[in-house]
């Protein structure tokens, strides 16, 4: 079975010419990252999850964490690779030197973080919700609570999670019910119980860091009287170390469709009395604080759908190499050929990576513009990437997750019968991707954020500088590109549409404009990364032109051209089902299902 190789060569290329990686390292804060330091760690990093993690991705799949008595075993070397993880610096690659954290750009973690979450889905959901825990307490948490938990984060030696969903609270958050009493000195006893929590409980570390959602008793209803509490797993010694047991136990870890790795676990909080927990920033800002979270998750859970698309199309290309079934197409009587000689498997291929490489392109310039609205000094160019980041991440995160999936579906096809047979390994990428369209935000979620949030609010300001973008970068799709520059073209025509008659009805006809919601999200995504996809053709040719005869030009090239003609083409369907499709939608009586 083939491990997981990362794609060194195409992640620096959109790193450089399409993120705009010299622009990054620039910024204040960020100069430390030299041309040498990032090559340097992307190698480290491709070796690691070549070596140590992409191994454990199977056994992780067959044998996966255990819970007896409250306590959690996590997957056999899972533990020992965490602590190597940890003692090689990773968790705190982007983390405030502050804390000791090494400060390196969003865009250079972004590369890494594909690389953990293509070897090991499973295993990187840990440090991911460390990082929003970190994240959180950075912006919210008091000088104490950052003292006391965000060196042991920031080094990895303490995990983080995120404690939201109740039983009875799913993505309606205003159901919350777990209650936060004061104590009187300035902690709170927490009392409930918390559902699907990621790491909830695990044997890698000495403590977790619980960001729990609770309300105090004069609470207003609704989201508006949500609080957040750090809870620890082990309330700390006056020397800063884990003491006594906190009142958090692990009642049982949740039997999964995939990532059997990573323990998703149910807490209760306060069965013995109340589980000491402090707040966090102000009382009834909770959803706000806790949101700094989910956006951080909701960006990482995209490039999750990256990681699982790659890994996909990597072991479908392996065995369409080796495999030898059938003979050529249009060569009567010739030898047998591998499978990737059949046109319908080369076009299964390019499906998958065409859109990997706009999946990455899309992530990476989404991690840059993060960057930007993190450091850079000129408070419009500031202004302006916050925005596009914002406008962004859920077509991060909802495009590429549902795309994984596809993506991930073609990797079991490519393999025929042997795909749906487990020791292939095919069918665990497909097990894996199905989450990531889900937790975090649905893709309905994220594309009513879409249209809301982010368009009708502002009425489409931001998302129409981007398409002037898009029209601007198409232009050059000029000469042995024009067939790419009508597909681009045409694509953004229909993205206008479809933005135009969002920005009108929303107040108007709200039920329409999110039964259109998801279609939308599709065609932003499909358009976006079509735009990406041309601006890399527009480099390949100028190399090409150059004399550079490196074939990975010509590829991109090829790929480029597959992309317009098999994906910006489903643009001017999903604009109608985005203004038209409502009817069918709503029309039918519930009776009728």
């Amino acid at each position: 079975m083939s491990e997981y190789l990362a794609p060194l060569k195409e992640m620096r290329f959109v790193m450089q010419e399409l993120a705009g990686l010299d622009q990054v390292v620039a910024l204040p804060g960020c100069e430390e990252a030299s041309s040498d330091v990032v090559d340097a760690i992307l190698e480290e990093a491709a070796r690691f999850s070549r070596e140590v993690l992409s191994p454990l991705n199977r056994v992780g799949d067959r044998d996966g964490a255990k819970w007896k008595d409250t306590v959690v075993t996590t997957s056999p070397g899972f533990k020992e690779a965490y602590r190597q993880f940890v003692d090689n610096g990773w968790n705190g690659l982007g983390c405030d030197p502050e804390f000791g954290g090494q400060g390196l750009p969003k865009l250079l973690s972004t590369a890494v973080s594909e690389m953990w979450k293509a070897a090991n889905h499973a295993f990187s959901l840990c440090p991911m919700l460390t990082q929003g825990a970190i994240e959180a307490l950075m912006i919210a948490g008091t000088d104490e609570q950052k003292a006391a938990y965000l060196p042991n984060l920031v080094s990895g030696d303490w995990t983080g999670t995120m404690n939201l969903t109740e039983p009875s609270a799913g993505s309606d958050l205003a159901a919350v019910r777990s209650r936060a009493e004061p104590v009187g000195d300035g902690t709170y006893r927490i009392f409930g119980q918390k559902i699907f929590i990621t790491y909830g409980e695990h044997d890698m570390t000495d403590n977790i860091v619980h960001l729990v959602l609770a309300r105090t008793p004069n609470a207003p209803e609704g989201v508006k009287g949500i609080s957040l509490f750090v809870v620890p797993k082990f309330l700390l010694k006056a020397d800063g170390t884990p003491g006594e047991r906190n009142d958090v136990y692990c009642v049982s870890i949740e039997h999964k469709l995939g990532i059997h790795g990573s323990p998703t676990a149910v807490l209760a909080f306060g069965d013995k009395g109340g589980a000491i927990g402090t707040l966090v920033g102000e009382e009834n800002r909770g959803l706000e604080y806790m949101f700094i979270m989910m956006n951080a998750a909701r960006f990482n859970v995209g490039l999750e759908g990256l990681g699982d698309a790659e890994r996909a199309y990597q072991r479908a290309v392996f065995y369409a190499k080796e495999r030898v079934q059938g003979t050529e197409v249009g060569v009567r009587g010739g030898p047998k050929v591998p499978i990737i000689k059949h046109p319908d498997v080369r076009r299964m291929l390019l499906s998958m990576r065409a859109r990997i490489e706009a999946m990455r392109a899309l992530a990476y310039v989404t991690a840059a513009a993060l960057d930007n609205a993190h450091g850079n000094p000129d408070d419009v160019a500031r202004e302006k990437a916050r925005a596009f980041a914002d406008l962004l991440i859920p077509v991060v995160k909802g495009w590429c997750t549902e795309s994984a999936i596809d993506i991930a579906s073609l990797g079991v096809q490519v393999h025929g019968g042997m795909g749906y047979i487990e020791e292939t390994g095919a069918a665990q990428h497909l097990r894996d991707a199905r989450i990531t369209a889900i937790y975090e935000g649905t893709t309905a979620i994220q594309a009513n954020d879409l249209i809301g949030r982010k368009i009708a609010r502002e009425k489409g300001v931001t998302v129409m500088a981007v398409i002037a973008d898009m029209r601007s970068a198409a232009a050059q799709l000029d000469g042995d590109l024009g067939v790419i520059g009508v597909r681009q073209n045409a694509a953004v025509d229909a993205l206008e549409k479809a933005v135009s008659w969002i920005v009108a009805n929303f107040s108007t006809d709200p039920k329409a404009a999110h039964a259109g919601a998801v279609p939308f999200l599709y065609l932003f995504g499909i358009v976006a990364g079509g735009w990406q996809m041309g601006r890399a053709a527009v480099i390949a040719r100028s190399k090409i032109a150059a004399g550079e005869s490196d074939p990975f030009w010509a590829a991109k090239l090829a790929t480029t051209r597959f992309y317009a003609d098999h994906f910006l083409t489903q643009a001017s369907g999903l604009a109608e089902s985005v203004i038209s499709g409502a009817t069918g939608a709503l029309e039918l009586a519930d009776d009728s299902f």
